[in-house]
């Protein structure tokens, strides 16, 4: 057998086994964001009397949506439903605008609420949420410019989703979560991982889409833990507390 031909052997039995991933990985996202957000949102009626603000309502609304979608898109083009599979794209776009948008302002709601009840760590950790509405869309933006490569723009696609999915592991009831973000920034990585592990299992190398999106979500990560406890950082946040 050629060498041709054996490259032309391997590739639907690549295909196949990134599909099978593609499709993991998206039902995992949504078993991940059911567990964390369970209580507070799915099951509230369930765990408490109060009702949900409307604003959390919408963000939740928006962020569960964002990843419904990455599970049809990823069953779409599973079923080679390719043409569908772009147009939905263009939602996605907006939907990511929209997780900006909705991100970003939870965000300094939740600071002015805890912030204004003397919760002065509101300060501090208000880099975590805004440093995610920094690095998702970047990583959006990079998907979409490499929408027609499809190995690269499925990778930028999924670690998008998992540069936002901290807030739902960091509400897992675990006890390893009491330890704030190096905990759940951590659990959050171990998803990174898998896609590298998945590279390096089936193609004996790592997609460079990988290497740089991990290293941007990684990256960050490590910067937020430098300056979030930093006076020009508490600075910076006390702008928004007011």
């Amino acid at each position: 057998m050629s060498s041709a031909t054996a490259v032309t052997a391997r590739l639907p039995l690549e295909r196949w086994k990134d599909r099978v991933f593609y499709t993991g990985m998206s039902v995992v996202v949504i078993a991940t964001v059911f567990r964390g957000f369970a209580r507070s949102y799915f099951l509230r009626g369930h765990y408490f009397s109060t009702p949900l603000a409307p604003i959390a309502k919408v963000h939740g609304a928006i962020f569960l949506s964002w990843t419904v979608l990455f599970l049809v898109q990823t069953v779409l083009v599973v079923r080679r439903r390719t043409g569908l599979h772009r147009r939905l794209g263009v939602a996605g776009a907006v939907l990511a605008g929209a997780m900006v948008f909705a991100g970003t302002t939870i965000a300094i709601v939740s600071l002015r609420y805890n912030f204004a009840r003397g919760n002065l760590g509101a300060l501090s950790f208000f880099a975590i949420p805004m440093g995610n509405m920094v690095v998702f869309p970047i990583l959006v933006a990079a998907a979409l410019k490499y929408r027609r490569q499809a190995e690269t723009h499925k990778r930028l696609m999924l670690l998008a989703t998992i540069s936002v999915m901290d807030a739902a592991i960091a509400r897992w009831p675990l006890a390893i979560m009491a330890n704030g973000p190096v905990a759940f920034f951590a659990v959050t990585d171990v998803y990174i991982v898998a896609g590298v592990v998945f590279d390096v299992v089936s193609r004996r190398r790592v997609h460079p889409a990988y290497l740089w999106g991990g290293l941007l979500i990684v990256g960050s990560q490590i910067l937020r833990l430098a300056i979030w406890h930093t006076a020009w950082w508490i600075g910076f946040a006390r702008m928004f507390a007011a």
